[in-house]
């Protein structure tokens, strides 16, 4: 019988709840249109999706309480802009501390200050910090007032059968066993997946040797809050430090481990406190009393299942990929991937749209993923250089970097950013792209157009469902509204936003590349760009609102991708 740990866990600054365990499922509670297995923010913010668009969705969560540590703790302007769709992102602005400037020091001399843009136009910064599990306890609260969301805690996974027509889990509880049926299973159950293993599904790409211990104190620190970066400093020759502000007068330090040293020698408290004591020392600060809250150990890993949807279970996050952390890529992935997710889980659930729709979140988030593997093991065997070549050639790039500014981007730590899905099935084939100077291209996230007043575009598309942005002064014409009534009955819907050349100054024309009235975009469900127009007509939106969902261009045909 499963009996999850009920002890509170342990932290200087945050206070952790233990909820009850939920009974064993029974009657019509045991079947439920979508499961997602694990409440952390990953499968949190998938579920929350998923309940605004009128799934019902229950969560199951081996443990009593949310995620011990802070874990993730940067997220992205576009992890702000997904947790705004689910109403999360108020209670991250609220407690959280933005930045966008970066420090990176070798052998403790100053050799790069990284930048990242902050556009007028942009509602959230490029970062902020908060410790995951404060976040993760604000979308349980936004969970409990979601009546088509059951949060079930204490429920272990402990076997599960996919078939045609759905998927049934074994359920161990503190109170017995009981099964569970689902039309769809999400795994969001991270880097140890339960499910990932009990498919027998191997994750593929490179595991790095490099080890940080990942140590979160509590000091008053005249730091500003940025990104700080030590490359070889006097106490851990030839390796890496990183630190980071966090709300509540916390520290992130990460310090590279020697080759050879176990988790259970990093961890140790004399270990960690020799050389917490040595960082603060080497930057001024030696004198200072600290306290320990929490550490761990980690490695750099980049890996990705080949493939995200398995039958009736699909993997979302930690559970489908293994990203290095950095540039801030772990969490902030997985929010791409829920919110790519969730409004085709949505349409396939409701039986608005094909099974086939959700080919293309495998199909998009795999590249992403790969992509992001790609980029992030240059990341890594900077930071991390697996051999002696790669550390000559990174502690020569360190050295110019002192005396030669034309090196100095080279130290840029490529943070984590939107993808682009260039190559989608549900592009519109035969838009006019092409003839766009500028602007989101197909794929792209839409851009942000500050409106005034505190309004800005994005704000608009919440992502319930599609949205048409209209260029021009004059009336949309009936026939694009036609459209849009056709598809309120049969599908997420069509949302039309008229956008006047006056608009923003006419900055919104500019941002989006349009030079005259009558061009369009037509905007998914999450906020990327699927077609765009220089003009406009009706034929050309229903093929590609067929194709966006799916479908073939003709109505009543046989789904394709």
């Amino acid at each position: 019988m499963h009996q999850p740990d009920t002890t509170p866990r342990r932290s200087i600054y945050f206070d952790y709840r233990v909820f009850p365990a939920a009974p064993p499922a029974r009657g019509d509670a045991a079947s439920a249109p979508v499961v997602v297995v694990g409440a952390g923010p990953i499968g949190l913010v998938l579920a929350l999706d998923l309940a605004r668009r009128g799934v019902r969705v229950v969560v199951l969560e081996a443990q009593q309480q949310v995620s011990e540590g802070s874990r993730a703790i940067v997220f992205t302007r576009r992890s702000m802009e997904i947790l705004q769709q689910v109403g999360a992102d108020r209670a991250v602005t609220r407690r959280g501390l933005p930045w966008r400037f970066g420090t990176s020091y070798y052998r403790g001399q100053p050799v790069f200050r990284m930048e990242a843009p902050q556009d007028p136009h942009d509602r959230f910064h490029p970062m902020i910090n908060l410790q995951q599990q404060v976040l993760e306890a604000e979308l349980v609260e936004l969970a409990a007032q979601q009546p088509h969301l059951d949060l079930r805690w204490g429920h272990r996974v402990t076997a599960v059968r996919s078939d045609d027509d759905g998927a049934t889990l074994e359920i161990d509880t503190p109170q017995g066993p009981y099964a569970q049926r689902a039309g769809w299973v999400v795994a969001c159950d991270g880097a140890r997946s339960a499910l990932r293993q009990l498919q027998g599904l191997k994750l593929e790409g490179d595991s790095y040797e490099g080890r940080f211990v990942i140590a979160d104190i509590r000091i008053e620190l005249p730091l500003p809050t940025e990104r700080l970066a030590f490359f070889d400093p006097p106490w851990n020759p030839g390796n890496t430090v990183l630190m980071h502000r966090e709300p509540m007068d916390i520290w992130r330090i990460d310090y590279q481990l020697p080759a050879g040293e176990t988790p259970e020698q990093a961890l140790a408290p004399a270990s960690l406190k020799a050389r917490i004591d040595a960082q603060l020392a080497s930057i001024g600060f030696g004198d200072r009393r600290w306290e320990m809250d929490w550490a761990s150990v980690y490695s750099a890993r980049a890996l990705t299942l080949p493939d995200y949807v398995h039958g009736r279970v699909i993997y979302c996050g930690d559970a489908a990929h293994l990203l290095p952390i950095f540039g801030v890529r772990g969490a902030n992935t997985g929010f791409q991937d829920a919110q790519n997710l969730g409004w085709k889980l949505a349409e396939v659930a409701l039986g608005r749209a094909p099974q086939a729709l959700l080919a293309s979140y495998s199909h998009e988030r795999v590249a992403a993923a790969r992509e992001i593997c790609a980029e992030a093991g240059k990341s890594t065997r900077f930071m991390t250089p697996p051999t002696a070549g790669f550390r000559l050639l990174r502690d020569a790039t360190l050295s110019l970097a002192l005396t030669q500014p034309f090196v100095r981007p080279l130290l840029h730590w490529r943070t984590s950013r939107p993808h682009e899905y260039a190559h989608s099935p549900l592009n519109a084939a035969g838009d006019d792209s092409g003839l766009f100077g500028d602007g989101p291209a197909p794929g792209a996230v839409a851009r942000s157009v500050a409106l005034g007043g505190d309004r800005y575009l994005l704000d608009e598309l919440d992502g319930r469902g599609f949205t048409l942005l209209w260029f021009g002064d004059a009336p949309v014409p009936v026939e694009l509204a036609a459209v849009a009534e056709d598809w309120r009955g049969r599908g997420p819907g069509l949302q039309i936003r008229a956008v006047p050349a006056a608009t923003a100054d006419g900055q919104a024309w500019a941002r989006y590349g349009v030079r005259q009235a009558g061009a369009a975009y037509l905007l998914r469900p999450d906020q990327h760009v699927c077609a765009r127009w220089i003009q406009l007509t009706p034929d050309r939106l229903q093929a590609a609102l067929q194709r966006a969902h799916g479908m073939d261009a003709a109505p009543g045909t046989a789904p394709g991708l």
